[in-house]
């Protein structure tokens, strides 16, 4: 085992009701829990035995107030590792995705992957391509694309309920700009099937405008949620 990586990862998995893909999600970490790097899940109260099918999976599972942004800030909370990892339960990082980070942590304070969206449809590639694409050339991360950080230059996601994500990236823009990794995190391609993909591109497009507006984000997080 390389000693440098060593109990340096910490993985934090925010979860509510994801029995249907949670044992899959964890199995996908044991390389690296294998290598030394921990894996916590922050549940938000899931009724469906999400927990139940994390322990065994997982160094910690814990349950925290409901709601991503709350959730990863209790996870990172109880984290030993140097640096923080964040990783939605429907998204599977590459296979050496702990050494790709820590090397970029080494000259970054914070960063994400490319996402590829796990589906055959044409037009998800090319949603995938531009969510790329906006993100290196406006350093703003999104939760699909597994954000990480130095621990030291962690000050926790804004406790709001929906764009936590972009209001952490413009927060840790003024630390440093982002290490924007070229590997690939693969994201479950469900949420666009739920609504369309066509539908969902508008409704984010639409949601993002009315955030950099000023829009409240728990008015936000209701009319995504509709």
């Amino acid at each position: 085992m390389d000693a440098r990586l060593s109990r340096a990862l910490s993985i934090v998995v925010p979860t509510l009701n994801e029995a249907a893909g949670i044992e899959a999600c964890l199995a996908a970490l044991a390389p690296l829990r294998a290598r030394g790097h921990e894996v916590i899940v922050a549940d938000g109260g899931s009724t469906d035995g999400t927990g139940r099918l994390a322990a065994r999976l997982a160094d910690r599972v814990l349950v925290a107030p409901r709601g991503r942004a709350a959730q990863m800030n209790a996870g990172a909370a109880a984290a030993a590792g140097e640096a923080l990892l964040f990783l939605h339960a429907d998204t599977l990082l590459p296979p050496d995705a702990d050494r790709t980070v820590l090397a970029a942590l080494a000259t970054r304070a914070w960063g994400r992957f490319d996402v590829a969206i796990d589906s055959r449809d044409p037009r998800l590639a090319l949603v995938a391509f531009f969510m790329n694409l906006r993100s290196r050339l406006t350093g703003i991360a999104t939760g699909d694309q597994a954000i990480f950080v130095r621990r030291a230059d962690f000050a926790g996601f804004p406790p709001i309920a929906l764009m936590e994500d972009i209001a952490f990236s413009r927060a840790m823009k003024r630390v440093s700009p982002p290490a924007c990794l070229s590997a690939r995190v693969r994201t479950s391609a469900r949420r666009w099937q739920r609504r369309g993909v066509a539908r969902t591109v508008l409704l984010m497009w639409r949601l993002r405008f009315a955030y950099w507006l000023g829009a409240d984000p728990d008015e936000l997080a209701r009319r995504y949620a509709d």
